[in-house]
């Protein structure tokens, strides 16, 4: 998972897991059952300016100090099933991910040493209650990595233009999910051998197994339809690549596969430059 939570900038992609109501536990179930029938329920924007107000404070605050008792709502064929944001959970690891991509002083202007001892025992704290504890959603600034289209199809793209502005996003359910991941690592495995690809999609397949079989996965472009042309967002069919590139393997067809991976990776080269130039 890339910079996210409370850490989370406009310009980012979403890959999350919406579980039934059967997969929470009492008193939780409860509580997601109330709270899907508000006449109102908070959006991506909504956890979006929570996120960026929180950073603007004096001093910012990196991880939240309670736990949010929001969620993402859909229906899967009739079942209500919730996408929990658990922001502080996401704020720990995206801490954690923080000193890995950014130098130290810029590390130390943004979340000061302090600040970053003080939520580290916190989380060391918290895990020891929570040793099984997952988010059920990763983050990835600038772009969509290649790992996460294996897990849909082009049939599965929703591209809408609305009131709300440009959505961009794939819906699959979990078990769709899961048996691509299988297969694309079997393809791979067999055409490839061993490589961070695998190593990636492994990590996302281990993921995916800590969630309720029937489950809706979903891959939001989010913030990216802000920083992306609109006539380049109708043409993205970057699932649609992949899953071409998977087949080309498998039927021995190096050069197509080729010719399909690398319009995915011109594709995200572009959007990754125009990341670096904000």
């Amino acid at each position: 998972m890339a910079v996210s939570a409370s850490v989370m900038v406009p310009y980012a992609a979403y890959l999350r897991v919406y579980e039934p109501l059967a997969a929470f536990p009492e008193p939780e179930r409860s509580h997601w059952t109330r709270y899907a029938q508000r006449e109102r329920l908070p959006d991506a924007q909504d956890e979006l300016r929570r996120s960026l107000a929180a950073l603007l404070a004096v001093p910012p605050v990196a991880v939240p100090v309670r736990e949010s008792d929001d969620a993402f709502v859909t229906v899967l064929d009739g079942v209500l099933c919730v996408c929990p944001w658990r922001t502080r959970l996401r704020g720990w690891l995206a801490l954690e991910e923080l000193a890995e991509l950014l130098p130290a002083r810029v590390l130390d202007a943004a979340v000061p040493p302090l600040a970053r001892g003080q939520a580290a025992a916190d989380y060391e704290r918290w895990l020891e209650r929570n040793p099984d504890a997952r988010p059920w959603i990763r983050s990835a600034t600038w772009s969509v990595p290649v790992r996460w289209f294996v897990l849909f199809e082009d049939a599965e793209r929703d591209w809408e233009k609305g009131e709300a502005g440009l959505v961009l996003r794939y819906r699959t359910p979990m078990a769709q999910a899961r048996r691509r991941v299988a297969r694309g690592l079997r393809t791979l495995r067999e055409t490839l051998g061993e490589g961070p690809l695998i190593d990636d999609l492994v990590e996302v397949g281990r993921w995916l197994e800590e969630f309720h079989p029937r489950a809706l996965v979903e891959l939001d472009y989010g913030g990216l339809v802000h920083g992306v042309p609109e006539e380049r967002l109708a043409d993205d069919h970057s699932a649609l690549d992949v899953t071409e590139a998977l087949a080309a393997l498998r039927d021995g067809d190096g050069e197509r596969a080729g010719r399909a991976y690398g319009r995915l990776v011109d594709r995200w080269r572009e959007v990754r430059y125009r990341g670096l130039a904000n």
